[in-house]
């Protein structure tokens, strides 16, 4: 390596900590386009190679102004974690240590830090401690993997090795899913070829969480294998399906109970709101994120299986040239789809350490007071309507009881670039959607916000009022 290498990595560092320490503070966040951005960058293919350090200047010059601010303070956009600079920093390490996290042998303090790690994960949410957890990319990774063990142990109990035979043949497996589920959900059931339309819908209440009595009916004109999918945390109002009620009649039936956990399971992490997650820990799988509320830089999600024996069947990975771990050693190819792949546990290991149990939990209850603070705020104005109360972090807002003022109010939100909020359909209306998930913003920012709301609103009203 050159000295110009070591200049690159210096000058990328100082680039980064400049640009956290500005968007931190910065009053408005805009950002250019698609276009400009692919303008900036456009160019036919290099015949030959450049020096390194003049290479990462011209890609900070030409690709900052197009950084979204989602690591800013007033980022709602969707459920997205600040990258917190302890988890930054201990992901740099990961990437100049250079460790493939595929086993023991190549990486043995990537393994030994995610086996430490995962113990914690599952202490900090209240799971079981013998569940087995996969360091994976995201909850839509995650989904796939816990749902790969539910069909590997559900056809097991009906006598077919999905892993060895395949499913040409194998038994049918029914999946009930509720009505509200998220879409990463119904991908991993294609993955699995279990058929994002052969689900059974789940009716669920105004909030989207499943009715027990509902989910019985369904579960008892389930014949067969069943996989019942239930989620902590719906991605527009937050709430959590009743686990309490519906793990022990999935239990009773033999049925494998999964959990989409992306960011609801860390309620269980918050006292004060743990209560909205109550019986989730009778579940069978649950798949959550990183970097949601753990704050860790991206490429970080968890898939946590009750039963470890049916995590390794459905994702163990083994050759002659791959050393297996001792029996007192964690493998940790044996729970995630990839072999070679990037040392995640540091950065979870990091941010643990970083909050620490209250830590977590003051940042979770300070997040749900945020979305509450802005709603109860805004739901003042004249002209807007909450849809529901924010009962974690998300909430909901209407304009004029209008599709086309409810987009032109997101849309002025956005252009004055003091927030960034993103809009979602609900029961068929467009709805103004706000995801407070960052260990950044704070009371003061929640005000910031309703204020920027209202004034766009007040803006579109006016306008309408003069057409």
């Amino acid at each position: 390596m050159s000295d110009s290498d070591f200049c690159a990595m210096a000058r990328a560092a100082q680039a980064a900590i400049d640009y956290r320490r500005a968007i931190a503070a910065a009053d408005t966040t805009p950002a250019a386009t698609y276009a400009d951005i692919l303008a900036a960058f456009d160019a036919p293919l290099p015949e030959t190679g450049g020096d390194p350090d003049a290479i990462i200047a011209e890609l900070i010059e030409r690709a900052t102004p197009g950084i979204r601010a989602s690591t800013g303070p007033r980022f709602y956009g969707w459920v997205i974690g600040s990258s917190h600079p302890t988890g930054v920093a201990a992901d740099w390490l990961a990437a100049a240590w250079g460790q493939n996290a595929a086993n023991v042998v190549a990486a043995p303090a990537a393994s030994a830090v995610e086996a430490v790690a995962a113990q914690w994960l599952l202490d900090l949410l209240g799971l079981p401690a013998e569940a087995s957890v996969g360091f994976v990319t995201g909850a839509t990774v995650a989904n796939f993997v816990c749902l790969a063990a539910a069909r590997s142990e559900v056809l097991r109990r009906a006598g077919w090795d999905v892993e060895g035979d395949g499913m040409f043949g194998a038994p049918p497996i029914h999946v009930l899913i509720g009505a509200d589920a998220h879409a990463t959900v119904f991908s991993g059931l294609k993955y699995l070829g279990l058929g994002a339309k052969r689900v059974t819908i789940i009716a669920t209440d105004q909030a989207g969480r499943m009715l027990p009595a509902a989910f019985e009916a369904a579960l008892k004109a389930a014949p067969g294998p069943v996989i019942a999918i239930a989620q902590a945390g719906q991605i527009n109002t937050g709430a959590s399906d009743p686990f309490a009620e519906i793990a022990p009649i999935a239990q009773a039936a033999g049925a494998w109970l999964h959990v989409d956990g992306a960011f609801g399971l860390w309620a269980q992490a918050c006292p004060s709101r743990a209560h909205l997650t109550r019986g989730v820990e009778l579940a069978d799988s649950w798949a959550t994120d990183g970097h949601k509320w753990l704050q860790t830089p991206y490429d970080s999600g968890f898939a946590i299986v009750r039963d470890a024996e049916a995590h390794r069947r459905a994702m163990a990975i083994s050759a002659s040239y791959l050393p297996p771990a001792a029996d007192s050693e964690r493998d940790p190819s044996s729970y995630v789809p990839e072999l070679s792949r990037r040392a995640r546990g540091f950065a979870t290991w990091a941010m643990i350490r970083q909050l620490g149990r209250e830590g977590v939990a003051e940042m979770v209850e300070r997040c749900c007071r945020v979305a509450a603070r802005i709603a109860d705020r805004v739901g003042r104005e004249p002209g807007i309507a909450v849809i529901l109360d924010p009962e974690l972090n998300q909430a909901m807002f209407r304009f004029g009881d209008d599709d086309a003022a409810t987009i032109a109010t997101i849309d002025r939100v956005q252009a004055d670039a003091i927030a960034w909020i993103g809009g979602a359909s609900w029961c068929g209306q467009w709805v103004m959607r706000l995801s407070v998930s960052s260990s950044a913003t704070t009371e003061h920012d929640a005000d910031l916000t309703a204020d920027a709301i209202v004034s766009a609103w007040r803006a579109i009203r006016d306008l309408k009022g003069r057409e």
